[in-house]
């Protein structure tokens, strides 16, 4: 017997399994509707439901007798051959067990300790008190008073520019400087002697 056959096997038996407990539920059932109906209630549904369970117990008996054939045939299986269907190791020689015991405490250590501080962040965040309203007042004022102080230096600065401007003309023209004072005599006029 190959493994396949011994998989097919499994899976019949556990089919026959379960179609044998839905017929012993639909058993119940109609047992205890014929318990209902009693000895006064109607003869046609009193035998109909007679009848029902008739069949059901004769589809029980050959479910039984398929599953005690298929158990048979389990038990003649080889030992090594259900030591070789079993399932093999998973990564690094670690059984699927083991690795759903490891994700499960890696989850719990490691991914639980993160989301717990996510979720402190979060709520230190929403505890914390908004700035009051006179904060923002203060805080236009202030920028206010910076604007204005920016802009009188950059005045200031553009009359300094213009001052070198000025001289750097004066220098550049190579002309006699006007006399600023009104005694001083321009330099002509000392050398002719008057």
């Amino acid at each position: 017997m190959t493994a396949r056959e011994l998989s097919v096997l499994r899976a019949q038996r556990e089919e026959l399994s379960n179609q044998l407990q839905s017929v012993d539920g639909r058993r119940n059932k109609l047992l205890s509707q014929l318990r209902q109906l009693g000895v006064t209630g109607d003869e046609t549904a009193r035998r109909g439901l007679e009848d029902r369970l008739a069949l059901l117990d004769k589809r029980e008996l050959q479910l039984e007798s398929d599953l005690a054939e298929t158990g048979q045939k389990l038990s003649s299986v080889p030992a090594g051959l259900f030591a070789s269907t079993s399932a093999g190791a998973l990564a690094g020689g670690l059984g699927s067990g083991q690795v759903v015991a490891i994700s499960i405490v890696s989850i719990i250590f490691v991914l639980g300790p993160l989301a717990m501080g996510f979720a402190r962040t979060i709520w230190k965040r929403s505890s914390r008190p908004a700035l009051p309203p006179a904060a923002f007042t203060e805080t236009a004022q202030r920028l206010e008073r910076l604007e204005g102080a920016v802009d009188s230096i950059a005045l200031e600065i553009e009359r300094i520019s213009e001052g070198q401007r000025f001289v750097t003309k004066l220098l550049s023209e190579g002309q006699a400087s006007p006399l600023l004072a009104a005694g001083q005599r321009s330099p002509e006029t000392v050398r002719s002697g008057q």
